[in-house]
């Protein structure tokens, strides 16, 4: 794609918001340039941009960080990200032997792991219990009010915690030693059959993130259960998954027809290569919330009506897309671009505007568009979710 005159350059280039037709002007004052130059989309949007459209991007570095002795954790929920309603987003780093604490939440919780190892343990309502290990490129799914706990193993851990509602907070967490600092201790020993000197050296607040050594191997914390394990497993190896490839990259679906116990999130793990392109779609069932895991790419949001807007993004961003807006994502840079988009859905579903086209009778497409036969041709009625620039394309 062509560069505009404003934001041609190096590093130590200042841009300017100036299109290359001309439209635009110098700007002297006082200004981030170096957020400007990870953003020559959006301060140089293409002639086709028009309208409001909300902001649809927020970045994780530009969220509080709380740091806790076991690991961090930052939040992206509506009070960052307004637009996001269906989904909030936790990123979460636990040192070798970090304990996240045993905990519930009002929402079910999917997770991705982006780095490293962790152990994570539940109870369901019926008193089945799980204990497994996960890795890179390994979800889990809790049902809302399910209790769990999260744990680094040797090489500690970092992952991606998703939320099924966008006022979602990590402040607004059960935690069994919050209950248990707030609880009389004559209530403790009663409900547990114990001397109230059992709980003289409880917490006095909650804990929620701190550091403990690193577990040993798996089988040395299994614990016998009268009532089984889980019928439907809270773990999917999704790099495991056989992907879906196409020329312009591949796409990884996993929703409850492969996951089954994840009900209420689906998600798509994508990798767009250089010079490609997340093709020209929509989704049918839900809004889309996306996490940027390598790599840097732009966005533009069709919301009809006349209006479009285009974002640029890189790792560690969230973008949103809001109910049926069509869209597409392009790789801007020299290597693969890896983000996963989720929905607060059973299922994963989108329609693609070419598959559309080539399903639709030849000549009502060509009498809408005023097109020809080199692009009719061209229609394929098979989905190829990330598609490949011409290579006669302009760069």
């Amino acid at each position: 794609m062509k560069k505009t005159p404003g934001t041609q350059g190096s590093q130590n280039h200042v841009p300017h918001p100036i299109r290359e037709d001309g439209a635009g002007a110098t700007d002297f004052g006082p200004r981030d340039i170096m957020r400007d130059l990870e953003n020559p989309d959006m301060l140089v949007p293409p002639a086709t941009d028009a309208g409001a459209i909300p902001n649809l991007k927020f970045s994780f570095s530009d969220t509080h960080m709380q740091l806790k002795h076991g690991g961090w954790s930052r939040e992206i929920t509506v009070r960052e990200l307004p637009v996001s309603t269906t989904i909030a987003g936790v990123n979460m780093r636990l040192t070798p032997g970090g304990v996240r604490e045993l905990h519930w939440h009002k929402q079910s919780e999917w997770a991705y792991m982006i780095l490293g190892h962790a152990r994570i343990t539940s109870v369901d309502q019926d008193g089945r219990n799980f204990i497994a290990d996960v890795g890179p490129g390994d979800l889990w799914f809790f049902p809302a009010g399910i209790p769990h706990s999260i744990q680094g193993l040797g090489d500690g851990c970092e992952f991606l915690l998703v939320f099924d509602d966008g006022n979602f907070s990590e402040f607004d967490t059960f935690t069994i030693t919050d209950w248990f600092a707030h609880t009389p201790k004559d209530v403790l020993a009663a409900n547990f059959g114990v001397p109230e000197s059992a709980f003289a050296h409880i917490p006095d607040k909650q804990r929620y993130i701190f550091q403990t050594k690193v577990p040993g191997p798996l089988e040395s914390q299994k614990v016998s259960d009268p009532y089984g394990t889980v019928p439907k497993s809270f773990i999917y190896r999704l790099h495991a998954q056989e992907p879906i490839i196409t020329p312009g990259g591949t796409v990884r679906i996993v929703d409850s027809s492969n996951f089954p116990i994840s009900t209420t999130i689906a998600a798509a793990l994508v990798e767009i290569k250089p010079g490609g392109m997340r093709e020209m779609h929509w989704h049918p069932n839900n809004d889309e919330w996306q996490y940027y895991l390598s790599g840097t790419g732009r966005m533009t949001v069709f919301a009809a009506n006349g209006t479009a807007r285009t974002f640029n993004y890189r790792a560690g961003d969230v973008g949103y897309v809001p109910f049926a807006m069509g869209h597409y994502i392009q790789n801007t840079g020299p290597q693969s671009l890896w983000f996963l988009e989720i929905f607060k859905s059973s299922r994963f579903a989108d329609v693609s505007l070419n598959q559309w086209m080539a399903l639709t009778p030849k000549e009502l497409v060509q009498d809408h568009l005023n097109v020809g036969s080199e692009l009719i041709n061209a229609l394929r009625k098979e989905k190829w979710p990330v598609v490949k620039y011409n290579t006669d394309r302009e760069a």
